[in-house]
């Protein structure tokens, strides 16, 4: 592989998990609930990945692990946000600040031991191909499955009846219960996907990504997706194209300090997080382009009349 393909490779691969964790929260976005816990989820997704592969040698039910999980995770914020119709930016947190807590103690005897990674799935003929073959088609299993995911998300949100439901109740809950909609079990379900793609997106970085346990994989990640959503203005093909700038971002300045380029680490550390504040900024100053996808309850708790 040329050094443009392995750059190419990297910043692929810098990008599933962010992409992964983004989808869900996206979705959970559309239906109205603002879920501030993608860190945690993520961080438990990556335990439970870790933890089972590890003890089974089974990178597939490490997978399922982080998947349930991530559901789990989600199903406590629901419950606190949705049940209770707490405030959701506190709810969720609060699940950050659990997740992070929890991931310590249970992974502490993991810490910097080497664990499964996935294999490599090639599809035929198509893996042969120069350039695009290794980068495109001789990849990890969840590489093709966020290309499905970011596909069929797009797709359920604006070709299908139940994804129009999902975003009428994500701008006007209160008028999509007066016809006859569960709004709290839709929202229920879109928090689930969501807690779900966290954990996937914790798998990615446990089974793939960075395959020896530390404290921190996450790095800060669930907070960049978070972004990435208002980046992406709350639609999937342009939160895959988002992904791949922030990740190439991530990867680039990795680039650059080995290449010795006369700014300081710390700042070049920085660089994925500075380019974040920069796009959060820019977006917000164009307020059609947020009026015309933000979910309008977005963030609103919702309690049905009695």
């Amino acid at each position: 592989m040329g050094i443009a393909e392995s750059v190419v490779a990297t910043i692929i691969t810098a990008s599933l998990p962010l992409l992964l964790a983004a989808l869900g929260e996206l979705v959970a976005e559309r239906s109205g609930v603002l879920n501030l816990g993608v860190e945690g989820m993520m961080m438990m997704g990556a335990v439970a990945a870790f933890g089972i592969a590890f003890a089974t040698g089974n990178g597939g039910l490490g997978v399922l692990a982080a998947v349930l999980a991530g559901m789990a995770m989600a199903l406590l914020f629901a419950g606190v946000a949705l049940g209770l119709a707490a405030n959701q930016v506190a709810a969720g947190l609060a699940l950050t600040l659990l997740g992070l807590g929890l991931a310590g103690p249970i992974g502490e005897g993991w810490v910097d031991r080497p664990g499964v990674k996935l294999p490599t799935l090639d599809v035929p003929v198509l893996s042969d191909l120069p350039f695009v073959g290794p980068l495109l088609f001789s990849q990890d299993p969840l590489f093709y499955l966020a290309v499905a995911l970011t596909a069929g998300v797009a797709w359920f949100l604006f070709r299908t009846r139940p994804g129009l439901i999902l975003r009428s109740v994500g701008d006007n809950p209160h008028s999509a219960y007066a016809l006859g909609l569960p709004v709290l079990r839709i929202r229920l379900a879109a928090v689930l996907f969501g807690g779900a793609c966290a954990g996937l997106a914790g798998a990615y970085l446990a089974l793939v990504y960075t395959p020896i346990y530390n404290e921190t994989m996450t790095g800060g990640r669930g907070w960049i997706a978070l972004a990435l959503v208002v980046f992406a203005t709350w639609l999937p093909v342009r939160l895959a194209v988002g992904a791949l700038l922030f990740g190439a971002a991530s990867i680039l300045q990795l680039h650059a300090q080995a290449l010795g380029v006369g700014v300081p680490s710390q700042l070049l550390t920085a660089m994925p997080y500075l380019v974040t504040i920069l796009v959060l900024v820019l977006i917000s100053r164009n307020r059609v382009l947020l009026r015309s996808h933000t979910p309008a309850s977005l963030g609103q708790p919702f309690v049905p009349e009695r």
